[in-house]
């Protein structure tokens, strides 16, 4: 069962290069969005700092110099193997104990806005990779929730406060299986959390996260919320970016 999948006892056969000579950043930031990822080649003085190969292509990581804080910036894929994949790669190109990542989240509560800011303060584990970081459970506490609400409290950002719904399959993200998850306390579903959450844990790394309100699941029909082509209020919307770097600097002097 994949839930037995969790050994401390023994050697991975592969492990993540760490190197003691990588590029030191204060906090890593990481996007989901091409959009994103090029609004802030435009918008901010990025240094190129390293990369990323893979079978698919090569992703570059990026140095934002911000408020004195060495701040790196790189676009991961989505999907929990690829997410964790990519910041464990990462650890032979920069060195830093600081993690932030945004992006797209479904709703699961119409009363919740489309574009509003979600803080997960737990993430049910409906992934495989938690499975090789962390003993089984149902859900993992997302540790820094509660430093990531407090800096949208002082910055006057809006936000909730909610449980998260994390899996492998958004194409089968059933009736049945949304009900569970929404009387669970579940506000969103999205695809990497928990397994983010349970590599961060494993590694001694701090991980801080928000999500931006997109799809509807709890209507009659799946509701997508947004027009063809409009980046407001969605994933690809950069002023979640200014908040992830403003999150960077906070969370960089704790």
């Amino acid at each position: 069962m994949i839930t037995d999948s969790f050994d401390n006892k023994s050697e991975a056969k592969i492990n993540p290069k760490f190197n003691e000579d990588a590029y030191k950043l204060d906090v890593c930031i990481l996007t989901f969005s091409n959009v994103i990822e090029e609004y802030v080649l435009n918008n901010y003085k990025c240094e190129k700092i390293g990369e990323i190969k893979d079978a698919a292509d090569t992703r570059f990581i990026y140095k934002i110099d911000y408020k004195g804080k060495k701040i790196g910036f790189f676009k991961t894929y989505v999907g929990a193997p690829s997410c964790v994949g990519s910041i464990e790669t990462s650890s032979s190109q920069i060195k830093t104990k600081k993690f932030i990542i945004f992006g797209g989240a479904g709703c699961l509560n119409k009363e919740i806005a489309h574009g509003k800011v979600m803080v997960p303060t737990e993430a049910y584990r409906d992934e495989g990779t938690s499975y090789h970081y962390a003993e089984a459970s149902d859900y993992i506490k997302v540790k820094n929730h509660n430093i990531v609400s407090e800096f949208m409290r002082v910055n006057e950002i809006p936000y909730i406060e909610g449980k998260t719904w994390t899996t492998d399959a958004f194409y089968r993200e059933t009736l049945n299986n949304f009900e569970k998850r929404k009387t669970d306390g579940c506000i969103s579903v999205e695809m990497e959390c928990s397994a983010v959450q349970a590599m961060c844990d494993f590694r001694n790394l701090e991980f801080y996260t928000f999500f931006t309100s997109g799809d509807l699941l709890d209507s009659p029909k799946w509701d997508e919320r947004h027009k063809k082509g409009e980046l407001e209020g969605t994933q690809h919307d950069s002023t979640h970016f200014d908040i992830a770097i403003e999150l960077a600097n906070y969370v960089s002097e704790l």
